[in-house]
């Protein structure tokens, strides 16, 4: 039986969502090669055929511009969880702070990092982030959004936390870091941050036809949800060696 293709977005909990996908074919004989891509990538290899199942596109907002170019050539199998972004802070910054125009005021001005770091460009959190930034007009006050990686984002907002500091993350449901602390979610009412995707497992139409009914039937049976995912990104991300 011909291996199947099974690509993901590279990072943490679409890796572990697609660990869950890729037990499910193995359960039903089939053979995986597996591959992680930045977004915008993964979206254009799957295009291009060399993926077969995508784990998984967020609709219709952080990914639907990326699934356009080719989405009558694929099939939606299940929807895994439903993602949405946000702006959190640690539930120990003050109750002052509730909202995006709150860190335009005391006490957020007197005690708020003014460097929010983000992840890839790609991803849609850093559009909308950068969007908020200047529709909020939070560059007069020395805020400023940066792309970067997963460890540079993560690990910087558990670094402020081990010194108690008042910090932003641009930040998403499902991601590991709910499932270790308290984040409150800053109100953010132009609705700037896409609302609440779906996250949406999709197989090519041509390789469909290589996956067997049995598989196919469990696959779209399989649903998640946002803290199950959260669990099993810390799972992984905790049985990872340092690097």
């Amino acid at each position: 039986m011909t291996a199947l293709h099974v690509g993901h977005i590279d990072l943490g909990f679409h890796d572990a969502s697609a660990l869950e996908v890729e037990a499910i074919l193995r359960r039903h004989g089939h053979g995986i090669e597996r591959s992680a891509a930045p977004h915008e990538e993964m979206f254009k290899r799957m295009g291009r055929g060399e993926v077969d199942i995508l784990v998984s596109a967020w609709l219709p907002a952080s990914h639907g511009a990326y699934l356009a170019p080719f989405a009558d050539d694929v099939r939606k199998i299940t929807v895994l969880y439903e993602p949405y972004c946000i702006w959190g802070v640690p539930d120990y910054v003050a109750d002052e702070v509730m909202s995006v125009s709150d860190l335009l005021t005391d006490p957020a001005l007197l005690r708020m990092d003014r460097l929010i770091q983000g992840i890839n460009p790609g991803a849609g959190i850093s559009r909308f982030s950068q969007a908020i930034v200047e529709y909020y007009g939070l560059g007069a006050a020395g805020y400023h959004f940066e792309t970067g990686t997963e460890a540079q984002c993560f690990d910087r907002f558990e670094e402020a936390v081990s010194r108690h500091a008042w910090v932003v993350v641009p930040l998403w449901h499902p991601q590991y870091l709910h499932a270790r602390y308290r984040i409150r979610e800053l109100a953010e009412p132009a609705g700037l941050l896409g609302g609440t995707d779906q996250a949406t497992l999709i197989v090519r139409r041509e390789a469909e036809k290589r996956i067997s009914a049995a598989a196919l039937e469990e696959l779209a049976g399989l649903h998640l949800g946002n803290q199950r995912v959260s669990e099993l990104e810390d799972q992984l991300v905790r049985s990872k060696p340092p690097s």
